[in-house]
């Protein structure tokens, strides 16, 4: 190579040509640009195609055709968008959350306990609880219906919905009674019934004459005061903690230390001293009837 730097700052071989590795940056720009010009002109081409034979006008987008072909994949993603959250919210996931969250904030420690942690035991926990109910679900329900197609009889999806959801309802039954929520029940039920227009219906005798979409809120709303409910009993012991820092560090006169650092490690030696985590995942699951 020369020393003689040329105007544009850029060196040159000593037979005037430019290094190996700038011809190969300079040819790997041309072929992107050629690449993007190619596909910018079919796009183009395309387009134009497309709008020739089928024209963008608002008459064509509500046209019979158009809908039918694109409704049932609308219907389809907004199923399966709904279904997480349905089958979340029909088990105990809201209980366990809704305790562990407020354990970790009596023990003060938001970073140390993320939320994936606790929304993974508490997946982990709904699933070892229901576990049984699904099985029934599925060897009552949909196990019947997809065996059905290779039979003589065929069975229609309405025929097995009521099996497959009969384990479920009767889980949800039994979680709302026990905490004793019914009151939610009839709650539900009465506004339902005003806004249908049915004040005259005969009182329902028992959980299976229930609608689902009066079910299904009120266990939610059961399991939301059961978790704040067994939330409070686990948060009493810290705060009595907390207090008694907090008056420590008073009497003292140490007011420039935080009461909530100095109880953190006692909060932690007491947890751990009385095996806090199996006790409050025993104490989940025997929640659970």
């Amino acid at each position: 190579m020369t020393n003689d730097r040329p105007a544009d700052g850029r060196w040159l071989m000593a037979d005037g040509r430019y290094p190996k590795s700038r011809q190969s940056h300079s040819a790997l720009r041309l072929v992107i640009h050629c690449v993007i010009g190619l596909a910018a002109l079919a796009l183009s081409e395309s387009a134009t195609l497309a709008a020739e034979s089928s024209p963008l006008e608002p008459s064509n987008l509500v046209s019979p055709q158009t809908l039918s072909a694109s409704l049932p994949w609308l219907i389809g993603a907004t199923v399966l968008s709904i279904v997480p959250a349905v089958l979340l919210m029909s088990t105990c996931f809201v209980r366990f959350s809704v305790v562990l969250g407020l354990l970790r904030q009596a023990l003060g420690t938001p970073q140390v306990l993320p939320n994936q942690v606790l929304m993974a035991l508490s997946m982990f926990l709904t699933f070892t609880v229901m576990a049984p109910v699904w099985q029934e679900s599925y060897e009552t329900g949909w196990k019947p219906y997809a065996q059905s197609a290779n039979g003589p009889s065929t069975a229609t999806f309405e025929e097995a919905l009521p099996k497959l959801l009969a384990p479920i309802r009767r889980f949800m039954s039994r979680q709302i009674e026990t905490a004793g929520n019914t009151d939610g029940v009839w709650m539900l039920l009465d506004l339902q019934r005003q806004r249908a227009g049915e004040t005259d219906s005969p009182e329902p005798q028992s959980y299976d004459d229930v609608p689902t979409t009066v079910l299904l809120p009120a266990f939610l709303l059961s399991e939301l005061k059961t978790g704040f409910l067994i939330g409070f009993q686990l948060f009493l012991p810290f705060l009595v903690i907390d207090f008694v820092i907090a008056s420590v560090l008073t009497a003292l006169g140490l007011t420039t230390l935080t009461p909530s650092t100095v109880a953190l490690p006692f909060k932690l030696l007491l947890f751990v001293l009385i095996d806090g985590w199996f006790l409050t995942v025993g104490m989940l699951l025997a929640s659970v009837h």
